[in-house]
């Protein structure tokens, strides 16, 4: 049976997120509208709540020759792409949601995190 546009898979990855974070909203839209107000209560958006996704800070990056690379010494510097006070990428699963600049933890100040400046939209794929 063929498959009509709708029930098919889509082909790229971004697409696949794109529809997963539509589903997504979906749920959580139809959980605010509960009467009992329970945003996160249901089965389903709490399975969904639990999920485990990768999210990385993009500092920066660089390109080099092997021959470079492998000439890399402890105490070596290697120079990115970005300066000093520029933000840096939040990328979840591959994909970069937001930016965002240094910041020092106030409750310790032996770490450091990132302060949002920026949330990217999602876009919509044809």
């Amino acid at each position: 049976m063929a498959k009509t546009k709708v029930e098919a898979e889509p082909d790229q990855p971004d697409e696949q997120l794109d529809r997963a974070i539509e589903e997504l909203r979906g749920v959580l839209r139809e959980e605010e509208k509960r009467p009992d107000g329970a945003l996160y209560s249901g089965a389903n958006s709490s399975i969904i709540m639990t999920i485990p996704v990768d999210v990385q800070i993009i500092l920066g990056s660089t390109e080099m020759p092997v021959s470079e690379l492998m000439a890399l010494q402890k105490g070596s510097t290697v120079a990115l792409n970005r300066r000093i006070g520029e933000p840096v990428d939040v990328v979840v699963n591959g994909r970069r949601i937001a930016r965002g600049e240094i910041t020092v933890l106030e409750s310790d100040p032996t770490r450091f995190g990132i302060r949002l400046t920026e949330i990217i939209a999602a876009t919509k794929s044809a």
